[in-house]
């Protein structure tokens, strides 16, 4: 298949487009480099820089291609960037999107993958987390999610474009070569962080709340290795091809670890110290963030692979051989 790949120079998407390339796909990354990185995009994928806030060139792409499906993970994904200010993340995550569904409706093609999150569930007291359990996004950038997966539902019922909305845990990990990995400018998230602290890269690192309803007070995500996500795209673009409906699915281990919990098991297996520091809570985090991938496992035969030590054995080795 020819699939557009958008944001495919970011840190999910390389890993996909990588993936996909080692199974026959014909791949285009579209990407505008705001965020992403030229030189994580795989040399036998065609690269075209647009932003999906300029409609026409947008277009021009998509129509010039014959694409056979889309996956689209271009976004903004900072939380606490997204409550700072909301509408730059409705602009390119809302609109941009809008502009992508827009060009794909208006040209005939009928998959698409998208990468939504698991903070359209908000704060819950149940968990593992389910697809039924409801939605109540408790930040900007949650909330676009949601309202995409809205009007893909919507376009849906209107057009006939089947979607998969892929409801994401917490990405980590590298690729296992270390020839790709995780490079954002500023990083925000927990385990490079912390591999960075203990590399002695930053001075320490900030613990966003102790007091938390948790067992030592701090935050729980479900951690999920990059490779495992983009093995579930493949996975969710095989379910569009044979099923031909859409359908929603979190991406998780069911493996939920604490912030303290994840910098001690670094110390462990690296030998190095990690420095840290306890602040207020970051406005907009949940307590607890833990998947139940059944439905996932069940209708997209996909279950994670890599370990939590493996997560972090190979997002270790990528800090000490990076290459950009």
């Amino acid at each position: 298949m020819h699939l557009l790949v958008t944001g495919g120079a970011g840190y999910i998407g390389s890993h996909f487009v990588k993936l996909a390339l080692s199974s026959d796909h014909m791949i285009t990354v579209a990407d505008n480099l705001s965020r992403g990185h030229r030189e994580a995009v795989m040399p036998e994928a065609e690269f075209v820089e647009v932003d999906l806030c300029d409609f026409n060139n947008l277009k021009r792409i998509v129509n010039g291609k014959n694409f056979d499906a889309v996956i689209h993970f271009a976004a903004f994904a900072y939380v606490g960037e997204s409550v700072q200010n909301p509408l730059l993340y409705y602009q390119n995550n809302v609109i941009g999107t809008l502009n992508l569904i827009r060009a794909v409706n208006e040209t005939g093609i009928k998959k698409f993958v998208f990468s939504s999150t698991c903070s359209v569930y908000g704060n819950t007291d149940i968990f593992p987390i389910t697809e039924e359990l409801p939605v109540n996004p408790i930040n900007p950038y949650a909330s676009g999610k949601l309202i995409i997966e809205n009007v893909l539902r919507d376009c849906d019922r209107a057009y006939g474009l089947k979607s998969v909305c892929l409801r994401y845990f917490n990405a980590a990990g590298a690729d296992p070569g270390s020839e790709i990995g995780s490079s954002h400018d500023p990083e925000t998230r927990l385990l490079p962080l912390i591999i960075l602290a203990a590399l002695g890269k930053i001075n320490e690192i900030t613990v966003f709340g102790d007091d938390y309803n948790t067992p030592d007070g701090t935050c729980i995500r479900d951690y999920i290795h990059i490779n495992d996500l983009a093995d579930a795209h493949l996975r969710a673009l095989n379910f569009l091809n044979s099923e031909n409906r859409s359908d929603f699915f979190n991406l998780g281990t069911g493996i939920g670890i604490s912030v303290l919990d994840m910098i001690s098991r670094v110390e462990k297996l690296t030998g190095y110290n990690v420095p840290y520091k306890i602040s207020e809570r970051r406005e907009g985090d949940p307590a607890i963030l833990v998947a139940d991938y059944t439905k996932a496992k069940n209708k997209l035969g996909w279950e994670p692979k890599f370990s939590s030590e493996d997560i972090i054995l190979s997002a270790w080795r990528w800090y000490n051989e990076r290459k950009y």
